[in-house]
């Protein structure tokens, strides 16, 4: 499996709302050991809980976008 951030990136694309989007993940954890345990690692080496890791994830995520089309924005008015 690809790197699970990509994959929540996907769904993040895929979906267009993170409430959609961790519906979906949630599916798929409860469907998928080993999407589950890869989770579950993963959430251990960033530090974050299992129950928040997805959503504070896609937060941040789309926080950097913005960050980033600010900046470009920025460039452009110059």
């Amino acid at each position: 499996m690809e790197d699970i951030t990509d994959y929540f990136i996907s769904l993040l694309q895929e979906h267009r709302s993170v409430d959609i989007a961790e519906a979906e993940f949630k599916r798929a954890i409860a469907e998928d050991d080993e999407l589950r345990a890869e989770y579950r690692q993963w959430c251990h080496e960033v530090g974050n809980s299992e129950k928040y890791g997805f959503v504070d994830f896609c937060k941040e995520y789309l926080e950097d976008q913005d960050q980033v089309w600010q900046s470009l924005s920025e460039y452009d008015d110059e």
